[in-house]
């Protein structure tokens, strides 16, 4: 069915009298469908399709309260206005072929992007640090072109740009909010974030007291690991997986790059971070890569080693963080 759906669609993007020869599904993706188009001349493309069938998330109330920078980024919209951002800063992103919000040839939002099939960000620095390297400094460079792009308010870019206004008064405040919410549902599932509970609420209290007032936020990818750069053949970092893109903290880009990346995060590093931001949004992260996961797993989420695995490591550094 998705083949069928997907041929009308391959035909339009690519044109050329071109036949889509088979579609196949990418590995990775979580919230929405990621299928590469191969044509009859080896021609390819990639499908994103965001259909509730592609989500393995469990729904929560709030999913669909876009003015909550951190509510699921899903759907053609948020895709369209972060990958106008990005592309108008600079930063590489996959060139879009075709978009479809009318159900021309899918009952759910559909773009047709280019394909960049050669190996991500996290695939080169394990195989080749050295290759790596050069991919690196430029992303270092689209990362300093989003940090110096500032907004007065913080959000989703698409409502930024749009002129809304998100929840709450702050970037930490929402931090806070959503680490006490991850806290709670993380000690509903496993009695080693139970019994450490008090102290870590405790502790992320009086993190988010110590941060002082901001009034600009920068423009952040948001969950930028490496598997969310791809390499184009010049050796230019390319983002994907963008619809969460925001303007936030730049902090909270840099902590998650720090946890993702470890050693290989020091070409990125940024002076001037606030320390007392990074503590809070570090303790934040680890709580939400322990109770996200495990939320998955809640599903019928397909790869369920490697994310089980996610949900032990970040659980186990949350409680050193409990200790300290």
């Amino acid at each position: 069915m998705t083949r069928e759906r997907l041929a009308g669609a391959a035909r339009v993007a690519l044109g050329g009298g071109r036949r889509l020869e088979r579609v196949e599904r990418v590995a990775g993706g979580s919230k929405k469908g990621v299928y590469r188009l191969v044509m009859d001349d080896a021609t390819t493309a990639i499908a994103y399709l965001w259909d509730d069938t592609e989500n393995y998330w469990p729904a929560a109330e709030g999913d669909d309260d876009l003015t909550d920078p951190f509510s699921p980024g899903l759907g053609l919209d948020l895709f369209e206005a972060a990958h106008a951002r990005l592309d108008a800063l600079g930063v590489r992103v996959p060139a879009i072929r075709l978009v479809d919000r009318d159900g021309t040839h899918c009952p759910a939002d559909l773009a047709v992007v280019e394909d960049l099939p050669g190996e991500n960000l996290e695939v080169l620095l394990a195989r080749d640090p050295r290759a790596a390297a050069p991919v690196m400094a430029r992303l270092g460079e689209a990362l300093e072109a989003m940090r110096r792009h500032r907004a007065p308010r913080y959000g989703k870019v698409a409502v930024v740009e749009a002129g809304g206004t998100s929840r709450g008064t702050s970037c930490e405040e929402v931090v806070l909010d959503r680490a006490l919410r991850d806290l709670a549902e993380a000690a509903s599932r496993d009695p080693r974030i139970a019994g450490a509970r008090d102290r870590l609420e405790e502790r992320l209290l009086g993190l988010a007291a110590a941060v002082r007032p901001r009034a600009e936020y920068a423009a952040v990818h948001g969950e930028l690991g490496p598997d969310h750069v791809l390499v184009d053949p010049d050796g230019n970092p390319v983002l994907i997986d963008i619809e969460g893109s925001m303007y936030f903290d730049v902090e909270w880009e840099h902590v998650f790059l720090r946890i993702r990346l470890h050693d290989a995060y020091r070409p990125l590093e940024a002076a001037g971070l606030d320390e007392h931001r990074l503590a809070l949004y570090t303790l934040a992260q680890r709580l939400s890569l322990t109770a996200g996961p495990l939320r998955l797993l809640d599903g019928n989420f397909p790869d369920r080693a490697p994310m089980a695995g996610i949900a032990e490591h970040n659980l186990k550094k949350t409680l050193d963080l409990a200790r300290a």
